[in-house]
């Protein structure tokens, strides 16, 4: 990891810049898998899944043996920490439905907002060396919640043609029965236009990589709604004197290992604590499988050096981090500051790893600097409101005249006439 010392304001920008893939190469690839998959369907989609992940499908659909088989596949002890998982994640996401508040605006005026389910929602859970159960957890729990009327999944199959068992065990557990051995950008493409076995959705939910997250971005063009775009993952710790070494190394690791081009960022006050977090690195990363992986990470990732609060609170705010630790003293200063982050972990006993699996919250986040103006998905991602008023006949005669004036000075004189109408009416 590369050391910066004291950086100045005018260089936070260029400083923080995530490494940038080649996007237009990217783009053109992907918008030929789309084309592909509008126009061929189901054959696109094994076709693509024999050309990308070396498997030749003869069926899309998970069967109702394979989701009874993945149950008997799992440990004990894995079932009952994935119901352990799922009972935080359901508990903290049913706390945030909410009841209609009516307001009166005027005498006789009343509105509120009535919460409905996005009636079809897609779910991408990828496979490959780290097949994300956890992301099951995460997207079908509020999906339930929020009484989305059809919820698919769409995950790559192994090199035998099969899901994960954990993954389907957690679809099982949170109600979701349509699962397709789909992956890449060929599965966002099928939620999106659909295909003669996997019917289109409203709205596409989970991460991925570059490939992914750009044919999410692309279908939305076609009227498909997305929860975020959201790219390779991130951490960003900020540390002071009261901070653990090994800690930080360890949570700095542990998004190291998610894929060469996630990235991480040590914020720190005193050298002579870097050197002692960049030693408990070296100590670690030793110990881990997925090391190579780690490394090419670590190499995109920084550490900085800086002399005040603020200077850290100014440098979080411009980078916007997906997930933010602060193993802090002054922690209620850093977070009342903190504008631009997806999810924050506070203290030395609180790793992101909580919040990627069992504390509760969501970990699907916002990446590359999206934080800056998404959250994070929450049960709002899967319902929609829609506002509802009612006008009393003495709240028309209330509001009535501000309506006219307001319509009559935009020259709307329909809109206008609307209201004059029951006026005159109650006037008789």
């Amino acid at each position: 990891m590369k050391v910066i010392k004291y950086p100045k304001q005018a260089q936070l920008k260029a400083l923080l810049t995530r490494p940038q893939p080649d996007t237009d190469k990217v783009e053109n690839a992907i918008k030929t898998i789309l084309t592909s998959v509008k126009q061929k369907g189901d054959k696109a989609l094994i076709d693509y899944t024999y050309q990308f992940d070396n498997v030749k499908l003869t069926s899309l659909k998970v069967s109702a043996k394979e989701l009874a088989d993945a149950e008997k596949q799992l440990p004990a002890n894995l079932k009952k920490a994935i119901k352990t998982a799922q009972a935080n994640i359901k508990k903290f996401h049913k706390a945030q439905q909410q009841k209609p508040v009516k307001i009166e605006t005027t005498k006789g005026v009343v509105c509120w907002r009535e919460s409905r389910p996005i009636e079809k929602v897609g779910l991408y859970i990828p496979g490959g060396s780290a097949p994300l159960f956890s992301t099951v957890l995460m997207l079908a729990t509020p999906a339930a919640i929020a009484g989305c009327k059809r919820v698919v999944l769409c995950t790559p199959a192994d090199k035998e043609g099969k899901v994960n068992p954990a993954i389907l065990f957690s679809a099982q557990l949170c109600g979701v029965t349509e699962i397709y051995k789909v992956g890449g950008a060929q599965a966002i493409a099928a939620m999106a236009y659909g295909t003669e076995t996997i019917k289109p959705v409203n709205k596409i939910f989970g991460p991925g990589n570059r490939y992914v997250t750009t044919a999410k971005q692309l279908v939305q063009n076609d009227g498909v709604a997305i929860d975020m775009p959201a790219g390779p993952s991130e951490v960003m710790v900020v540390a002071d004197n009261t901070a653990i070494p090994a800690f930080v190394a360890a949570d700095l690791l542990s998004q190291a290992e998610h894929g060469p081009d996630s990235q991480v960022v040590l914020v720190a006050f005193n050298e002579l604590f870097i050197e002692a977090v960049q030693q408990e690195v070296i100590v670690q990363l030793a110990a881990l499988p997925r090391q190579d992986i780690a490394i090419q990470a670590l190499e995109n990732s920084k550490i900085i050096l800086v002399k005040t609060e603020q200077d850290a609170i100014q440098i979080i705010n411009e980078y916007a981090p997906e997930h933010l630790i602060l193993a802090v003293k002054n922690e209620n200063y850093f977070v009342q500051n903190t504008i631009n982050a997806g999810s924050i972990f506070i203290g030395n006993y609180t790793p992101e790893s909580a919040g990627d699996y069992a504390s509760g919250t969501n970990h699907t986040l916002p990446t590359n600097g999206y934080a800056k103006v998404y959250g994070g998905v929450s049960l709002d991602s899967f319902v929609k409101k829609i506002t509802v008023q009612k006008i009393s006949a003495q709240g028309i005669k209330n509001l009535g005249s501000t309506i006219e004036i307001m319509a009559a000075a935009e020259g709307l004189d329909a809109h206008k006439n609307a209201v004059t109408i029951r006026l005159n009416q109650l006037k008789k």
